[in-house]
């Protein structure tokens, strides 16, 4: 599996992290999991096709015990398994590598 992973983050820091996710609705279906969602005009031509029996999309992201780990696999919210389901691509994940960064900074965390 690929991941974007930060480490060597502080307690009170994954908390506020977490509060935040949880404030935007993100939550997954496991305590620490969440949901980030690919927005739709950088979703690949097959997700876009499958957007009303699979989608939504996200990455999801995981709350570690001493940092955070996204996967860089765009899963699908009503399909385990479909050929939609795949590595993000450049533009996917250059989005979500600076979502997550700007989302930290904007909670003023510094890694």
């Amino acid at each position: 599996m690929r991941n974007y992973l930060l480490e060597d983050i502080y307690e009170e820091d994954l908390k506020k992290i977490s509060k935040a996710l949880t404030d935007l609705e993100f939550t997954g279906g496991l305590e620490g999991i969440y949901y980030i969602p690919v927005p739709e005009d950088l979703l690949q031509t097959e997700q876009k096709e499958h957007i009303n029996e699979c989608g939504p999309y996200f990455m999801a992201l995981e709350v570690l015990e001493d940092g955070l780990k996204l996967e860089l696999l765009v899963r699908a919210r009503n399909k385990l398994r479909c050929s939609c389901v795949c590595y993000a691509t450049t533009d996917q994940r250059n989005h979500m590598l600076d979502y997550l960064d700007n989302f930290i900074n904007d909670l003023e965390i510094s890694l």
